[in-house]
């Protein structure tokens, strides 16, 4: 990994674990606030790009349910900007690190899905996300050098995810609801950052899947948060279908970590990365 890089989105969940990340390696970066560096402005990252040969995008709109309400506002973030950057990258001859989803796919598998299996969105955040990674494809066959990281069920001690709020509700309730019947990888934003720089540090391009080893459901990964919450809270396993949300989730979201790991190795266990971050929380 050669060249010093500029994190968009640095103030978010993942842009947090990121410049840990970059900071533990005494990588020289730069995170300039969103009033500085706006994806949705090209020109602001055009600026701010100067000596930078890497640029790491963790800008995203990440509220599923509304995107379906809000779609053109969140395909511009996660399209149309995505494409804009990419263009923008281009021209520097910098490399662009993007994150992707599983929400890519319809979730309609049952086995994990590998890089190339077809893409099928089935709500307006895949749909966004898809044509993000479209777009770079389309930059990449003019010279882009582009690394995009499928990934999800994100989380990390700090910023609005799915861990801190099954903690706190633990604490508050004597019992909790949580669905059983959609499957995924949960991924430490802190593991994620880990390996997007090792997978940089293989000189990695085109596209690879980093989460979480293992695999879960939602009720599973609730039942282990709220263990070490407060054991005295109940989780129950639900059906999706008892708490109707605007967004289809998919049903089976595993992703094939195969190609990640012939790279960099083994991904720790869920266990291992969840038990880590509950151990440090934040208030």
């Amino acid at each position: 990994m050669q060249g010093s890089v500029l994190v968009i989105g640095g103030s978010g969940m993942l842009g947090r674990a990121v410049q840990a990340a970059l900071r533990a390696r005494a990588i020289a970066f730069d995170a300039p606030p969103h009033a500085q560096v706006d994806v949705l402005a090209p020109q602001s990252v055009s600026a701010a790009l100067g000596p930078h040969r890497i640029v790491i995008n963790c800008s995203a709109w990440t509220d599923v349910d509304a995107a379906e309400a809000q779609e053109p506002a969140a395909t511009r973030l996660n399209a149309w900007a995505v494409g804009e950057l990419a263009q923008t990258c281009r021209r520097h001859d910098a490399t662009l690190v993007h994150y992707s989803t599983d929400y890519v796919f319809d979730g309609g598998g049952s086995a994990p899905y590998p890089i190339d299996a077809p893409i099928n969105p089935i709500g307006a955040y895949g749909r966004g996300k898809a044509e993000g990674e479209r777009l770079i494809a389309e930059s990449q066959t003019r010279g882009l050098p582009a690394l995009v990281i499928r990934t999800s069920w994100l989380y990390a001690p700090w910023g609005k995810n799915f861990v801190r709020t099954i903690a706190r509700f633990a604490k508050e309730k004597p019992s909790l609801k949580v669905v059983s019947d959609q499957r995924g990888r949960p991924t430490s934003s802190e593991h994620l950052a880990d390996a997007t720089l090792r997978l940089l540090d293989r000189d990695a391009r085109g596209t690879f899947h980093v989460t979480d080893g293992g695999e879960a459901t939602w009720f599973d990964f609730a039942t282990r948060i709220a263990a070490f919450a407060n054991p005295a809270c109940r989780v129950d396993p639900c059906a999706t279908a008892e708490f109707p949300r605007p967004a289809k989730r998919p049903a089976y979201s595993v992703l094939d970590l195969s190609q990640a790991q012939r790279l960099i190795g083994p991904m720790p266990h869920w266990h291992i990365a969840l038990d880590s971050v509950l151990a440090r929380l934040e208030a």
